[in-house]
Formats: C-alpha cells, structure tokens, sequence
C-alpha cells in the first residue's frame, strides 16, 4: 500500500501593491478625519489616497470598519513613541515628555470623536491596541514617579485625557494652525506634573478603566 502525503497549502499573502494602497487609505482617512471629522465623504479619502472607490471598500466594506482602523493605527503609532521613550536611558521625566509631544503629532485628539461613535467599542484589534498604549504609558509613568520626578496623585487618564483636550484646537480655529500653540501648551501642564506637587488634586487619579466607564 503506497502512503500518500498531503501538500503543503499555500498561504496566500497580499500583494505588496495592495499593501500599499491599505496604507495609503488609512493614512489620507486620518489626515481627513483630523482635518473635516468622521463624517467625511469616502469617496473623498478614496480620491486623496490616490485609489478608486472600488479599491477603498475592498479594503473597508464600510465606514466603521475603516474608522476602527484610523483608530487602532494612531493608538499603534503612539504606543510606538512611548516604546521609543520607554528604551531612552537618563532623566526619565524627559522621557515623558518627549512621549506626551510625540502623542500630539499623532493628533490622538481627532480619536475622542470616533471612538464615541457607532463602531464595535470592543472589537478585538481596538481593544489590543488600547491596551498596549495603556500599559507603556503606565510604565512611562511608574519609572519618572520612581525617580522622584512625577507627583503620585495622577494617573494614565488624567495624562491621556489632558494630552487630547490640549491638543485640540478651540472652537472656532482652524485645526492646522494649532502646531503653533500645542506644544507650548503641553509644556505649561508637563511642568504641573513634576513633582514635588504644588498642590493638592482633587478627587482620586483618574484611569483609562474609570473613563470608559464615566
């Protein structure tokens, strides 16, 4: 009896012309989302990603999917910065704040928005990269609270939360003008920070569990 032998399936991966696009897609919705918000024609993030309508809902059947996406991209990005911080040696309050500047040029403010809206505030990709920056920030945090340099009573929410308010333009202001002024502005509540407290907070720190849940 002549033993037969299975072959191998062949695992199909995309093409490096369709990788592309997938990229070129997110990064035009982001820039689009941050500039007009979430509600943005799709046809018009096809036309400045440089693809056809086809190739956009290929991709994306729908809104949702490609807003959870922007999502999980910007929260990727930053929680590459905070890798970046985290891997510095030397004064570990400085590498704070390079992360909280770094997390403003992600624009993680056009985020609160869309991640209000009606797409799965569970998905399993949303929730894996919430966790991960959440997690890096907190050791960011633990090591300049360790050496002395963050005051005790804040916490991964009231940073987050504060990085996103202040990085996002006033009502009435165009959103591109704004690099001018965020930085400064981060710089002013960075120094409120550092530790020895000037004073006493009110209430308790805030997380990222305790938000979700307010």
């Amino acid at each position: 009896m002549t033993a037969t032998t299975t072959a191998p399936r062949k695992v199909t991966r995309p093409r490096a012309d369709a990788l592309r696009n997938r990229e070129r897609i997110v990064t035009a919705a982001r820039e689009m989302f941050t500039e007009f918000g979430p509600d943005v024609p799709l046809d018009d993030i096809a036309r400045r990603a440089g693809v056809g309508n086809a190739t956009l809902y290929r991709n994306f059947p729908d809104r949702d999917a490609l807003v959870r996406e922007v999502v999980c991209s910007v929260l990727d990005r930053t929680s590459e910065a905070a890798e970046q911080s985290l891997a510095e040696t030397g004064d570990a309050f400085g590498a704070l704040e390079r992360f909280v500047h770094a997390s403003a040029d992600e624009r993680i403010s056009a985020l609160c928005p869309m991640v209000q809206g009606a797409f799965d505030q569970h998905h399993p990709d949303l929730e894996a990269s919430r966790e991960r920056i959440e997690q890096l920030v907190e050791q960011l945090m633990d090591r300049a609270r360790a050496a002395g340099q963050l005051r005790a009573d804040v916490g991964v929410g009231d940073l987050m939360v504060a990085v996103a308010q202040l990085s996002r333009p006033p009502a009435g202001t165009a959103c591109l003008t704004l690099d001018g002024f965020v930085h400064r502005t981060l710089q002013l509540f960075l120094d409120g920070l550092r530790a020895p407290a000037r004073s006493e907070l009110p209430g308790t720190a805030v997380t990222m569990e305790g938000l979700r849940q307010s």
